[in-house]
């Protein structure tokens, strides 16, 4: 029984006992009075009555008439005169009165008052003897009526008692449940601070929670910033502070190999002549200039969610963009900003060269390399700011514009001709902990069904993600109820189905129609999707909670400074970005980051798994890790 209630049964039990010893008393008190005025009633009316008739020459018809003309106004049972030898004289007597009063009332309150008595004297001499007793009836319609009124009075005061009671609890409640709700969010990897209340007692107890409170956010900011400076070390270049050539060729692969990854477009950028400026201007200044012009390529690409920036080497930088951006005006816009930067230090020369190659899904990361390569020493041969783009392969046999793909996708989807494949989430101990899945679609029958990344890039610019997405859980909910022994099943959607209305309407009807399959549904959000829509995020998980399906974030880590947002989101579980475990075992640097990433994750009650583990090496590194699972190539 929790103390509240406690608390108010303890008022409440308090309470009636002090009202019913109240009512008691004053019940009993009321009675005793009436009694010893019935009793002065009866002394006084025999007293008045003997001395009437104490004079001398009365006989017994005046006796007769003094009482009859007494006893008939109705108050008395019974007036009696008896002579001086125990003869009776006058006897007058009643039957019992209504008493208003119920018999269980006059049965547990007696009204007990002796009869009034008097001698009738003519001098000396003694003439008889005057006993009076009064109806009881009126004593009890008396007693019955100021019991009601006390036990009404008890009662309204009783419940104003218990109005200001519950006030006052409450008052003290408030309080106590919003240091309960602290503690709880703090399970909850949330931060709250409560206002101190007036009473003393509590307003001490909240100031040392909130203080508890700010030092857990204090700590729990330290150790993100402390991660964050490691993984800084260990991902970016020294001197621009931009992404170095490993993280960067990781991230790339990491973005060829992932089934759901977009098309999108490789920049390589060289400064020109270097090594001249270098002799010329010298190593601070040289430096001083390539700081410049890291800047100017982060800045450039700060604005373009999901683009990736690096220095490669002293010459050598490289972007990446999705295929959301048209990849020769973006290259111009860069050029012509990079000449703006670099003219300061070195006029009147070729600033930089770019090669620009478009990708997809499944291309190899040499081949990519070299075909870009290739356009870069193309427009270097001209020795004069410029672009090339090198020839775009593997792409013939799909649709070649958005019409054509709009009607190819709709087709598909209209005669049945997408599936799920499913790849194994596995612990430490091979055991399947869920299975990921990815869409598959078969544009025309009897070709190769596209992975994700072969069509996503397209659905998001038609604004078909919600749909393709829906259809992804339709097809994981019926895999769900077919397979029982199925641990769970996870379904990556996309940030930008969070603002569609329709589909959120449309999943949770889905959820609804299968109770049972939704709680082994997992549901996952990329990264760059939760942080570029928290708000609609979070009302997602408050949502899908109620159907009691899992939310995760997939691809994290790329923007590990942020996750303080993340403190009062209701999701389960984090997926490592493929492109942090990469080469991991012959390359340790992300090993203290990646540690200190599992702690706080375990620290704030998530679950934490590995994306993209191509390699035993590899799956070996992360087990001594302490990842809670790993998903990839070489998780089977």
């Amino acid at each position: 029984m929790s103390m509240y209630r406690q608390l108010w049964l303890a008022l409440i039990l308090s309470t009636a006992l002090a009202l019913i010893g109240g009512f008691l008393a004053s019940t009993l008190s009321a009675r005793t009075y009436l009694e010893e005025q019935l009793r002065l009633k009866n002394n006084d009316t025999a007293t008045a009555l003997a001395l009437s008739l104490s004079r001398g020459g009365v006989d017994t018809i005046e006796m007769e008439l003094a009482t009859a003309a007494l006893f008939d106004s109705g108050y008395f049972q019974s007036i009696r005169i008896v002579g001086p030898r125990g003869e009776m004289l006058v006897e007058r007597t009643a039957g019992d009165l209504d008493a208003g009063a119920p018999a269980w009332f006059i049965h547990t309150l007696p009204i007990s008052a002796p009869a009034g008595q008097a001698s009738i004297s003519d001098g000396w001499k003694q003439l008889g003897t005057v006993q009076v007793t009064s109806q009881h009836a009126f004593v009890y319609r008396t007693l019955w009526s100021s019991t009601q009124q006390l036990a009404l009075a008890l009662l309204l005061a009783g419940l104003v008692g218990a109005y200001l009671s519950t006030l006052i609890l409450r008052r003290i409640k408030k309080p106590l449940d919003k240091v309960v709700e602290q503690a709880r969010a703090i399970s909850d990897r949330r931060f709250l601070t409560t206002p101190e209340p007036k009473v003393p007692e509590l307003r001490q107890l909240v100031a040392a929670m909130n203080s508890s409170v700010m030092r857990l956010k204090s700590m729990f900011d330290e150790e993100t910033v402390r991660l964050d400076q490691l993984k800084r070390e260990a991902n970016h270049d020294a001197l621009t502070g931009l992404l170095n050539r490993t993280r960067f060729m990781a991230g790339l692969k990491a973005f060829l190999d992932v089934d759901e990854g977009h098309r999108g477009h490789l920049l390589l950028i060289r400064i020109a002549h270097l090594a001249d400026i270098n002799r010329k201007l010298g190593r601070e200044s040289t430096d001083a200039l390539l700081q410049r012009i890291g800047t100017t390529i982060d800045h450039f690409c700060a604005p373009l969610p999901g683009a990736l920036s690096a220095r490669l080497n002293g010459a050598d930088f490289a972007i990446m963009l999705p295929d959301a951006w048209d990849a020769r005006t973006k290259a111009d816009e860069l050029l012509q900003q990079l000449v703006a930067t670099a003219s300061v230090y070195v006029p009147d020369q070729a600033i930089a060269f770019i090669g620009i190659g478009s990708f997809q899904q499944g291309e190899m990361l040499g081949t990519l390399l070299e075909r870009v390569d290739h356009a870069l020493a193309k427009v270097e041969a001209t020795n004069t700011n410029g672009i090339h783009e090198s020839t775009t392969v593997g792409m013939e046999s799909l649709p070649s514009n958005a019409e054509e793909w709009s009607k190819t996708l709709n087709e598909a989807i209209q005669h049945g001709r997408t599936k799920l494949a499913l790849f194994p989430v596995l612990d430490n101990h091979n055991q399947v902990v869920h299975r990921e899945s990815a869409l598959r679609i078969q544009i025309s029958d009897g070709v190769e069904w596209l992975p994700a990344g072969r069509f996503l890039w397209i659905a998001e610019r038609l604004g078909m993600t919600g749909v393709l997405d829906l259809i992804a859980v339709r097809h994981g909910l019926e895999e769900l109820a077919r397979d029982q022994a199925l641990p769970g099943l996870a379904i990556n959607l996309s940030g930008e189905s969070l603002h569609d209305a329709t589909f959120l309407q449309n999943i949770k009807a889905l959820l609804h129609k299968h109770p049972l399959a939704s709680q082994r549904l997992l549901l996952e959000i990329p990264e760059y999707g939760v942080l570029a829509h928290l708000a609609a995020f979070r009302r997602f998980c408050s949502d899908i909670a109620q159907h009691g399906c899992r939310v995760g974030i997939e691809h994290f880590g790329r923007q590990f400074s942020q996750i303080g947002k993340l403190h009062e989101l209701e999701f389960h579980y984090l997926k490592v970005d493929a492109s942090f475990i990469r080469e991991l075992d012959t390359n340790a640097s992300n090993h203290a980051f990646l540690k200190g990433m599992i702690n706080i994750v375990h620290l704030i009650d998530l679950q934490i798994f590995a994306e993209g583990v191509s390699t035993e090496a590899e799956l070996s590194i992360l087990r001594t890790l302490d990842f809670d699972g790993a998903t990839g190539p070489a998780v089977r």
